[in-house]
């Protein structure tokens, strides 16, 4: 009763908008299909690109963004650049509890993937940014992670490489000074809006009902059921919002997390807000271990039957277990290959 009331809650505040509504029901849906009808009045598939409207998203901004990513210029020292915490190769992350920064100090909180990152609510574990936009440049300008001093430093930095001088004036047209902050931020953000990855789900999503197996089916029906949906849904399956980890019991005593973080309190100071974080989008979880904020868990088995406990008050069995992870694995997909290609202009930098 708890899951179909949940379901009802959800058909009525997560309705797609018209874009996405006219994309999903593209291919008609027999009437006896129960279960792709209500999958597709819970999750969204995935858009070509992920457009802001604040920030249009042009072929050469792309290019530029590109190079800023993969540029360890970026760093202070020169040691790391955006793709070594969140790796393209590695679904986007770097498959470590906590990055080391530029001086090999490690930070506190895991990299989340920077896949589908872009059609996110906010961005951080604590959604202290609004966007990928707003994302992009404050690692570079922490002193644990990338360490720029500050922004006129790198600023200046590439002011001086022909390269970035002719790159931004063209991502840029008509700006007397197109290497700012601002615009390398726009860049990283237009390349991030582009790494979206398409997967077997969005093709069930989009009417190929043999797209996914019997197993992952079951798989989300015992998602949907189990109420995970409150807080996995649309397009991200999560990233919609932050929500207290551990509504059940406190979180550390199923994760046994050796680091004290009280989330978004951190950031608020407000005392309601202890053990918030944002929901972590589930598009290629299988890839994104170790999980949580910590990288506590390596295992998504674990991390699945944790969820159940401190969110649901649920022991999921091993069988439900194991057709969530099947359901799960249904959800990866890949970037465009070419975003993966080291640039070849940084070869010779």
């Amino acid at each position: 009763m708890l899951a179909l009331l949940m379901l009802a809650a959800l058909l009525s505040c997560n309705q797609p908008g018209k874009k996405e509504h006219e994309q999903n029901a593209a291919v008609p849906v027999e009437a006896e299909d129960s279960t792709l009808i209500t999958a597709r009045n819970i999750f969204k598939s995935l858009p070509a690109v992920a457009e802001n409207k604040e920030n249009a998203i042009t072929e050469p901004k792309v290019k530029l963004g590109k190079l800023l990513y993969y540029d360890t210029r970026l760093s202070k020292a020169g040691n790391i650049s955006c793709n070594s915490c969140h790796n393209l190769n590695t679904a986007g992350v770097d498959n470590k509890a906590v990055s080391p920064g530029d001086a090999g100090k490690p930070g506190t909180r895991n990299s989340p993937t920077v896949f589908n990152a872009a059609l996110h609510n906010m961005q951080f574990w604590d959604g202290r940014a609004k966007d990928v936009e707003e994302q992009a440049g404050m690692p570079i300008l922490n002193p644990v992670e990338m360490a720029i001093p500050h922004k006129g430093f790198l600023v200046d930095r590439l002011s001086g490489v022909k390269l970035y001088q002719d790159m931004f004036k063209e991502a840029f047209p008509g700006e007397d000074k197109p290497i700012t902050y601002g615009n390398l931020q726009k860049a990283i953000g237009a390349f991030e809006r582009t790494l979206l990855t398409p997967s077997r789900f969005d093709k069930y999503m989009n009417g190929d009902k043999n797209a996914i197996t019997a197993e992952e089916k079951a798989g989300m029906n015992v998602f949907i059921s189990s109420g995970c949906i409150a807080c996995h849904n649309g397009v991200g399956i999560g990233g919609g919002s932050l929500q207290r980890f551990g509504v059940v019991t406190d979180y550390r005593t199923l994760t046994r997390s050796k680091t004290e973080d009280e989330g978004l309190k951190k950031v608020s100071s407000k005392k309601e807000d202890k053990d918030k974080f944002k929901v972590a989008g589930l598009r290629n979880v299988a890839g994104t271990y170790p999980y949580f904020h910590d990288g506590s868990i390596a295992s998504l088995d674990s991390a699945v039957i944790i969820m159940g406990k401190a969110q649901l008050n649920k022991n999921l069995s091993t069988e439900e277990v194991k057709q969530i992870v099947s359901f799960l694995d249904a959800l990866s997909g890949d970037v465009n290959a070419d975003a993966k290609t080291f640039p070849p202009q940084l070869e010779k930098k």
